[in-house]
């Protein structure tokens, strides 16, 4: 434990004398405001429109969740159609890869086009973004069962369903959570990214994307950093998340994250 708050101080002493660095730099080289604003100002624009700050982040949050949920929902379901059928996942496996290659900047207008602006079409563009980590992880785990184990099952008269959800499912546990937690950090760019395209429903109320580009367009910098600072907070409150969420899972009985496992 006091390795861990030792780590936290540090990182906190590091940041704080970043900053530092950062405001004498801006007051010494006398940097105008609209092009670098120094982080006292970011702070001070940051308190005087929090309630705009926070309401485009919670936006953006509630987007990013429907996108990574669905998914994480998703990408599972299919995992395990593959896992189950080979001759299926060899059919379909590499199209998942096409999820990743697509620029979703090229099909965002599509996808506004026929979902609408607003809430819809940011989680379908995260969805698209977080659905190919979810897949290819998931699927690795479940087919990566030793045979020995898998024979033995099969020693036991268990039937495909038992050995799926009883031997492969707990066996992928750990990629699952690896898929997830590189979906949850691409899920706040997605939502942002989506923004950007998507615009907001509603005139002058948006997430994040929606409020850096006005930001940008009106050359308010200041406000500009406080939300990039938002989206950064967001994306490690997304990345921490679901790490506390594997540790739950797993600090009983994998490796990976066993707290007497010496290292």
């Amino acid at each position: 434990m006091k390795r861990y708050v030792w780590l936290v101080v540090n990182s906190i002493i590091i940041f704080l004398c970043l900053l530092g660095v950062w405001q004498m730099a801006v007051m010494l080289l006398h940097v105008p405001s609209y092009m670098l604003p120094g982080p006292l100002t970011v702070g001070r624009v940051a308190v005087e429109r929090f309630p705009s700050l926070v309401q485009s982040l919670l936006l953006s949050a509630e987007a990013a969740v429907i996108g990574l949920v669905c998914s994480i929902v998703v990408g599972v379901g299919v995992s395990l159609v593959f896992a189950q059928w080979r001759g299926f996942r060899r059919l379909f496996f590499p199209y998942t890869i096409l999820l990743q290659t697509v620029p979703i900047v090229a099909i965002a207008p599509l996808i506004i086009m026929w979902v609408g602006p607003g809430l819809n079409s940011v989680a379908l563009v995260t969805f698209i973004i977080c659905l190919a980590p979810m897949i290819v992880n998931t699927t690795q785990g479940l087919i990566s069962v030793d045979e020995n184990l898998i024979h033995l099952f099969l020693m036991h008269q268990a039937s495909g369903a038992q050995i799926l959800f009883k031997l492969r499912l707990p066996h992928a546990l750990p990629n699952l959570f690896t898929g997830i937690r590189i979906s949850a950090g691409i899920a706040v760019i997605g939502a942002i990214t989506g923004e950007l395209f998507a615009g907001s429903s509603r005139v002058g109320v948006g997430g994040l994307g929606y409020s850096i580009l006005y930001a940008s367009n009106q050359l308010e910098t200041d406000y500009l950093f406080a939300l990039v600072a938002a989206a950064t907070v967001l994306g490690f409150l997304f990345f921490f998340g679901t790490m506390f969420v594997e540790w739950y899972f797993l600090h009983n009985w994998h490796e990976s994250n066993r707290s007497d496992v010496p290292e």
